[in-house]
């Protein structure tokens, strides 16, 4: 599928089922291609994403176990303590 820069912009819905449906995407722009949206679902060799080796990359640190403490920390300001 072809996609033009006012496609994305405003029929970006039907671009995305197109890329659900396994369509790669060529983005045009003045007539040139600029950019191609690639399915993520599965990879080139047929394996799912999930199964990907990145997906559980920090489940075991600690530091991550309470989200929203962890958020409420790094959302403080450096002055914070004084």
């Amino acid at each position: 599928m072809k996609a033009t820069i006012l496609d994305l912009r405003y029929r970006m819905k039907d671009v995305l089922r197109a890329v659900e449906r396994g369509e790669s995407v060529t983005v045009l722009c003045r007539g040139k291609e600029k950019a191609r949206l690639l399915p993520l679902a599965a990879k080139q060799d047929g394996t799912k994403l999930h199964a990907s080796e990145a997906f559980g990359l920090w489940k075991d640190r600690e530091d991550l176990r309470d989200v929203p403490g962890r958020l409420r920390k790094l959302r403080q300001g450096r002055l914070h303590d004084l």
